[in-house]
C-alpha cells in the first residue's frame, strides 16, 4: 500500500516503537496518524491525534472504530513483556495477561477496523511481533507464547483479510532499543530502523518483514537439526 496521503491508528504510540512509527508515517507523507494509548495525554507527539485505547477492552476498539472512520493502515503495536520461568508461581496468570494483550487484543482491533478498512479500498494492518514468536529465551516462556499466537493469528487474518483486498504485515525483531527491553544484554535495533524498513516493505506489499540479523538467523534456524525453538540462538 502507499503510505503517501494514509490515515493510521497506531496503539501503544505514546512511546518507543508505537512513537517511532508515527513519526515516521508522518514524515512519509500520512495526511493523518491517530496516536493511541491507554492515557491519550501521554502521547507528546506534534502533528498526531492521540486517541484512548486500552486493547484489552474490546469496547474501546469498538468505539474506536464508530469513531475513526477514514482509518487505511492500522499498526498493531502496543503489547507487554513479562519476564519469569513458566514453573514458578504466578506463570499463568501472567500467561493470561500477555496473550490478552499481545494476542488477543490485536485480533480484536483487525475485527473492529476490517469494515472500516474494506470501505475505504482495503489498506494494510501491521502486526508487531518479535524473534521470540519462534524461539524462547530464559525467562521469555510465557511472552514467547503470547507472540507465536499472535503470529498465527496474523497469518489466519492474512487469508481472511484477502477478499477485502486488506494486506498483512507481521514484523519480526529482536531486541529493539526502547524501554521494554532495556536491559536486555545484546545487539539492538533503533527503533526508526524497523520503521523505515516497515514502511518500505508495505509498499512492497510484502508479507513479513525480518527486520535484524538475529531474526533472520532464527528464521534460517528452523531448518537446522536440531532446530533453533530447541537449541536456542547461537551466541
Amino acid at each position: 500500500m502507499k503510505i503517501q496521503n494514509s490515515v493510521a491508528l497506531v496503539t501503544g504510540a505514546n512511546r518507543g516503537l508505537g512513537a517511532a512509527f508515527a513519526r515516521g508515517l508522518l514524515a512519509a507523507g500520512a495526511a493523518k496518524v491517530y496516536a493511541a494509548a491507554r492515557d491519550p495525554s501521554t502521547v507528546q507527539l506534534p502533528g498526531v491525534a492521540p486517541v484512548r485505547l486500552d486493547v484489552t477492552h474490546p469496547e474501546h476498539a469498538a468505539a474506536l472504530a464508530r469513531e475513526l472512520g477514514d482509518v487505511t493502515l492500522l499498526v498493531n503495536n502496543a503489547g507487554i513483556f513479562e519476564p519469569g520461568p513458566l514453573l514458578e508461581a504466578g506463570s499463568v496468570d501472567a500467561l493470561r495477561r500477555l496473550v490478552e494483550t499481545n494476542a488477543v487484543g490485536p485480533l480484536r482491533l483487525v475485527q473492529a477496523f476490517a469494515p472500516v478498512l474494506a470501505r475505504n479500498g482495503g489498506g494494510a494492518v501491521v502486526h508487531v511481533l518479535s524473534a521470540l514468536s519462534w524461539l524462547t529465551l530464559p525467562g521469555t516462556g510465557a511472552y514467547s507464547a503470547s507472540k507465536a499466537a499472535g503470529w498465527a493469528l496474523g497469518n489466519a487474518l492474512r487469508q481472511e483479510l484477502k477478499a477485502q483486498r486488506t494486506e498483512l504485515l507481521a514484523i519480526h525483531a529482536a531486541f529493539i532499543d526502547t524501554d521494554m527491553a532495556r536491559g536486555a544484554p545484546g545487539p539492538k535495533i533503533a527503533p526508526e530502523d524497523v520503521v523505515r524498513q516497515a514502511l518500505a516493505t508495505l509498499e512492497a506489499s510484502r508479507f513479513e518483514l525480518l527486520a535484524d540479523d538475529v531474526t533472520r538467523g532464527v528464521k534460517q534456524g528452523f531448518v537446522a537439526e536440531p532446530p533453533v525453538y530447541v537449541t536456542g540462538p547461537k551466541a
